[in-house]
């Protein structure tokens, strides 16, 4: 995206404020919920700032997973949870604060330096620069990168199967029952009933 000096400053500085007030926002909000939405602020605000840097794959994939998938995941735990719990006063918390406090400060240190020593200024007709990253990185994938891209979309189905199996743990009894043509699988188990069904049910068996 060719975008103007002044227009990038000023669109960097507000993304950056956004990033900076959210962020706070998660932190220092007591209620979660409104935690979790500022969170989605915060992947979108970063998702501006990869697109001033040209970065729209990146920025796409920060939508599509942390906003798309990730934090709607937390939304979602939160209110299945649903559990209300007043916060308990814990002792020597100031050793954990202070714990917390030395981490963060160590990692910001150490990101400070990596802005201070990183060379940012590029030519625009460097032999380097990408014109347009989604290509690259698709060739990449099915060149370079073919076993470990293959490696990975395997191991997202067999945790998408294993998330599966787990949801339907609660179907499955201790002894499978049996038919004439063999044992019934746990995938061949019936789904459970809705509480209109169970209730028809329940009335029907009642009535006999």
């Amino acid at each position: 995206m060719n975008l103007a000096e002044g227009v990038q400053v000023v669109s960097f500085a507000i993304l950056a404020g956004l990033v900076i007030a959210t962020a706070l926002g998660v932190v220092l909000l007591s209620n979660i919920v409104y935690s979790a939405f500022l969170l989605g602020g915060v992947f979108l605000s970063i998702s501006g700032i990869y697109i001033l840097l040209n970065a729209d794959f990146v920025a796409a994939a920060q939508v599509l997973i942390y906003v798309g998938a990730v934090n709607v995941l937390i939304l979602f735990a939160i209110m299945l949870v649903n559990k209300k719990q007043d916060y308990s006063t814990v002792p020597r918390r100031w050793i954990r604060k202070a714990a917390t406090a030395l981490v963060c400060g160590g990692i910001f240190v150490l990101l400070a330096t990596m802005i201070f020593i990183t060379p940012w200024s590029i030519e625009t007709n460097a032999p380097g620069m990408i014109e347009n990253t989604v290509v690259e990185i698709g060739k990449h994938f099915f060149s370079d990168f073919l076993l470990p891209f293959e490696l990975a979309s395997v191991l997202l189905l067999m945790a998408m199967v294993g998330a599966i199996i787990l949801a339907r743990r609660d179907f499955i009894p201790d002894t499978l029952p049996t038919t004439q043509e063999g044992v019934i699988t746990s995938l061949t188990l019936p789904e459970r009933l809705t509480e209109l069904e169970a209730r028809e049910l329940t009335a029907s068996k009642s009535s006999d």
